[in-house]
């Protein structure tokens, strides 16, 4: 069995295909079919002096998104597919699929997402989700390549990271937990434990919105170092971006050729990245908010399309930021935290800064957000026994995949997209 995307290293040579007719057309002794594998396209052509009459009827009945085995020789074409053909000996097959829903028409949002099961067989979601799996395996290698330790977090916990309006409430044996919004705090022990560490995994928000930055379900990769100071965390964001870009760039060519996205944007993303206060972004977009409030995706929208290349803001006023933002000493309104907002007018991608490592900060903290303290003992705990300076940052996978291949919404980055009105499939 032979792979598309391994098609080139067999020119000449016989080779067998296990895949699905994507599309297919004719043209009087010949059949062109175009074939699916999972890693590829490949046109497959039938003609009718290579095969048997059984077979070249076969081109005629096999429907779309019929499972078959074809078996062929494998010829260079630079005007084909991937550059090659496949030239058909024997066609197999396996699976003759009934009436399928998605034909090669227009068809509508709602259609596509509740089909979406099948619709990522199609063309674009493949492109789509190949990229993210890329950038997956871009944040594993990035942090497995530089010490960092997987640490899983629990999905299940007692307490709120975020706001504690975003909370989703579920039974847990006569009591109740909560659906993870972070992995941060876990991190923070973590770190304590190891030095470097990071989670990758879902979150969960109820969030009432339905823009498109937003799904209900998300996933997001968490590091957290200990002895680190925000302009370490900076740091560690903006090689990590640069990185996930540069490794699509050079694994994910064809896939981006799909999509028909304009790299040239991409090939400038080098660091380091442009920094602004949170103040001087302040400044673009006032007009529109009133100072010490975060900026919602219309005010980063326009941050963002300032600047050529991911923009970090800096030093948010702490009346924006979660109850473990340590002050800026400098300016005990401000927080020493960060947002990187995504160029395009995608807006944030990563949001992080450094964490209150003062205990008695923190307990006050707790207070001032009357947030139960009791659920927060084991965290404080963290501040009690060997303290020290330390950050991380959240980055938001769905984000970075929709500003890298430029999707409109982010229900298109992820393979089966939750939303306050969407659970099905």
């Amino acid at each position: 069995m032979t792979y598309i995307e391994e098609m080139g290293k067999f020119e000449g040579k016989e080779v067998t295909l296990n895949g699905w007719l994507y599309n297919k057309r004719s043209s009087g002794k010949l059949h062109f079919l175009l074939i699916r594998d999972g890693t590829g396209m490949i046109q497959a052509v039938i003609s009718q002096t290579d095969v048997s009459k059984e077979v070249f009827e076969l081109g005629d009945k096999i429907s779309q998104e019929s499972s078959l085995i074809v078996k062929g020789k494998v010829i260079k074409d630079p005007r084909a597919i991937g550059g090659y053909e496949l030239h058909v000996t024997d066609v197999i097959p396996v699976n003759f699929s009934q009436e399928y829903p998605i034909t090669p028409k227009e068809h509508g949002v709602d259609f596509l997402l509740r089909n979406r099961h099948l619709w990522i067989r199609s063309r674009s979601p493949f492109a789509i989700l190949r990229i993210r799996a890329e950038v997956i395996r871009a944040i594993r290698d990035f942090f497995d390549s530089r010490g960092f330790v997987l640490l899983d977090a629990p999905l299940l916990t007692p307490s709120a990271c975020e706001e504690t309006a975003t909370l989703f409430e579920v039974p847990y044996f006569g009591g109740k937990a909560y659906l993870s919004q972070s992995g941060q705090l876990y991190n923070e022990a973590g770190c304590m434990a190891f030095g470097k560490v990071y989670c990758f995994g879902p979150s969960f928000r109820a969030e009432k919105s339905k823009t498109r930055r937003h799904l209900t379900e998300f996933w997001q990769v968490e590091p957290e170092i200990a002895y680190a100071e925000l302009e370490d965390i900076i740091e560690l964001a903006e090689e990590l971006v640069s990185y996930i870009v540069e490794r699509i760039l050079d694994k994910r060519k064809d896939e981006l050729k799909i999509l028909e996205r304009d790299t040239a944007p991409l090939e400038k993303v080098k660091r380091p990245f442009p920094r602004i206060t949170y103040d001087e972004a302040y400044d673009i977009v006032k007009e529109k908010i009133e100072w010490g409030k975060d900026f919602g995706a219309p005010e980063e929208t326009k941050i963002s399309l300032k600047f050529g290349a991911p923009v970090i803001i800096h030093r948010y006023p702490i009346g924006c930021k979660a109850f473990y933002m340590k002050k800026d000493p400098n300016n005990e309104n401000l927080t020493l935290s960060f947002d990187m907002l995504a160029p395009e007018g995608y807006g944030e991608i990563i949001g992080g800064g450094q964490r209150e490592d003062d205990l008695k900060e923190l307990e006050e903290r707790i207070e001032e957000y009357k947030l139960p303290r009791k659920n927060y003992e084991w965290y404080l705990d963290l501040r009690r026994y060997g303290t020290v300076p330390h950050g991380g940052f959240g980055l938001g996978l769905e984000r970075t995949v929709a500003w890298i291949c430029k999707l409109h919404h982010l229900r298109e980055a992820i393979p089966f997209p939750r939303m306050i009105d969407r659970l099905y499939p």
